[in-house]
């Protein structure tokens, strides 16, 4: 069975509007199977740097001991529900084993590499990924063990300048087009992984099928490609977890549009 994690989390976003990030967590939650399903009880205040360049950090780093929690005492695989991207770091630290044999594949319009000195927003959810590989800069890094050369980053298409200098030889893999639904499956063949946690923010689909993001960005990945190139994933490796993040809708009736989207990516990893 699979254990649902909601973490209504909207502290590491950049977003004006980011506590819409807990309506689209609370959407996701209500069509989810309750026996199954657990619902962080996350601090409503914003919280402080810590000193730091990191925006709301004091929130984010007790939201990450609840989810930290939450994972390791599920014994079953765990797909959290997001909130912000930065819900992943702790999901990801928290699976059980060494981290040595996880592939991530990083389904998302943006890189999220980005570090505290390089951030434009200090928002930590554009550090999300960097933190995931154990940014030694991070005030909130994940656990070590997660190689950059079994990371499998997807539709990507927003990337600043530093994010771009980063990904140079850095030895993550881009994959930018699914239409091939084995791509993504052989990508994680190369790496040598036993086992693969898969991030989704939403905003990687096409905002032609998707609306409920902070910022929409154009060229994204169609939502049948996303789930026929995970289900070939999945006959590959097994999923050790997975997170759904960035659902950000302006109200309960654009909640109702995209649901059947985002109910078919947690079919897909779940």
């Amino acid at each position: 069975m699979t254990r649902f994690v909601v973490v209504p989390q909207w502290q590491g976003s950049p977003a004006a509007r980011a506590m819409l990030l807990t309506d689209g967590a609370s959407a996701i939650a209500g069509d989810l199977p309750r026996a199954h399903t657990t619902v962080l009880d996350i601090p409503l205040e914003a919280g402080d740097t810590e000193g730091t360049a990191v925006q709301r950090l004091s929130s984010l780093r007790r939201i990450r001991a609840l989810v930290e929690d939450a994972v390791r005492t599920a014994n079953e695989p765990v797909v959290a529900i997001g909130g912000d991207c930065g819900v992943s770091v702790g999901a990801i630290g928290a699976l059980p084993g060494a981290l040595d044999d996880v592939a991530l594949i990083w389904c998302d319009a943006h890189p999220d590499l980005h570090t505290p000195a390089t951030s434009p927003s200090g928002a930590y959810s554009g550090m999300a990924l960097r933190a995931a590989l154990g940014d030694p800069d991070s005030p909130l890094p994940g656990r070590a063990g997660l190689s950059p050369d079994r990371v499998i980053l997807v539709g990507a298409r927003v990337a600043e300048d530093a994010e771009e200098d980063h990904l140079t030889g850095s030895g993550i893999t881009r994959v930018d087009d699914l239409t091939s639904p084995d791509v993504l499956a052989h990508a994680v063949a190369a790496t040598g992984a036993a086992r693969v946690y898969v991030h989704i923010d939403v905003d990687v689909i096409d905002p032609a099928e998707f609306a409920g993001v902070s910022a929409p960005a154009p060229f994204g990945i169609a939502v049948a490609d996303l789930v026929a190139a995970l289900r070939a994933v999945r006959a590959r490796a097994p999923i050790a977890g997975a997170t759904i993040a960035g659902f950000a809708p302006r109200s309960p009736v654009a909640a109702v549009d995209d649901l059947g989207a985002v109910l078919r990516l947690i079919g897909a990893v779940a």
